[in-house]
């Protein structure tokens, strides 16, 4: 994909994005094999040591000895947030570019990918005792007060969304301001200082929804009992991100003897479709509609042909 047009002074940055099981990781070492590149995950799952099997992470024959950046780097007792990720980012896109190498982000999470392009808003901290209240409302009660307080934010957001409600009513009542007002100055983003080269993984949905259940079942096959058992050894805070990863709960029940293989199995699937659900949801509507979208099948042609586009 050549640059546009006065583009071509900023330093390059692919980014192929989509659900879960889209192909994504394929994809990204095919482009860096072809442009001696640096693949970079987005994808908030990936970065924790203790979800090799679980987040899908690439392993060492499908990194085909490309290097590979911000993977399984954090300890599962950690909260990783999308700041810290895009701060890290930020250095390995800029250490990439020092070598001559191409930075390839790879990943599904949205919030990623909008906070290093578009930058975050400069919230000031939030008062402890005002998140501590906020956070202990039930969501239709939150939901109520924000209408109140923000009644634009209020009518945005779904009533049920306890996470986005929360935060919401905890800006506008901790700061005096709305969060939009905050979004409005949004701070540190390299959106404007990279020539972006970007790609939106939607395939036919029967062939993701194929490939999410089988590639659950594969992971219960390879060790992702395993993987959950260590993790509950740990005695890890239940709220804590890694805790929370899709398929770690299932797993827990059965280990626990709450449920059987079967059904262990059935609702890992279900979550799985669910979440590439969300995410094939938001990457058809959030990104820029000028960014190209790949709705076809992934195979070793569609990858060669993709990859002939983002050089």
């Amino acid at each position: 994909m050549p640059p546009e047009n006065g583009e071509s002074r900023k330093p390059p940055v692919a980014l192929i994005a989509g659900p879960t099981a889209s192909g994504k990781s394929a994809i990204a070492v095919a482009l860096a094999q072809a442009t001696d590149g640096v693949v970079i995950n987005a994808d908030a799952s990936q970065v924790y040591a203790d979800l090799s099997i679980l987040s899908a992470r690439p392993t060492a024959e499908e990194m085909r000895d490309i290097p590979h950046r911000l993977f399984g780097h954090v300890d599962g007792g950690d909260a990783y947030s999308a700041a810290r990720w895009a701060t890290e980012a930020k250095a390995e896109i800029a250490a990439a570019h020092k070598e001559g190498k191409l930075p390839i982000l790879a990943g599904g999470t949205g919030m990623y990918i909008r906070t290093l392009l578009d930058g975050i808003a400069p919230v000031p901290d939030i008062i402890p005792d005002i998140r501590a209240r906020v956070r202990g409302m039930p969501v239709a009660q939150a939901h109520d007060a924000l209408m109140q307080h923000d009644p634009d934010a209020a009518q945005r957001l779904a009533p049920a969304d306890t996470t986005r409600v929360a935060r919401a009513l905890e800006v506008v009542l901790s700061t005096g301001k709305p969060l939009s007002h905050w979004q409005a100055h949004m701070e540190g983003g390299i959106g404007n200082a990279i020539a972006l080269r970007p790609l939106i993984l939607l395939p036919p949905r029967d062939w993701l929804i194929a490939r999410c259940d089988a590639r659950f079942e594969a992971m219960v096959a390879h060790g992702a009992v395993t993987e959950v058992e260590r993790l509950l050894a740990r005695g890890l805070a239940p709220e804590l991100p890694v805790m929370r990863a899709i398929g770690v709960r299932e797993i827990s029940d059965w280990i626990a003897g709450v449920s059987d293989r079967a059904t262990m199995l059935e609702r890992g699937q279900i979550a799985t479709r669910q979440y590439a659900k969300r995410q094939y949801t938001w990457f058809s509507n959030q990104p820029p509609a000028h960014w190209p979208r790949e709705t076809r099948t992934i195979n070793n042609k569609i990858i060669d042909d993709i990859v002939i586009k983002l050089q």
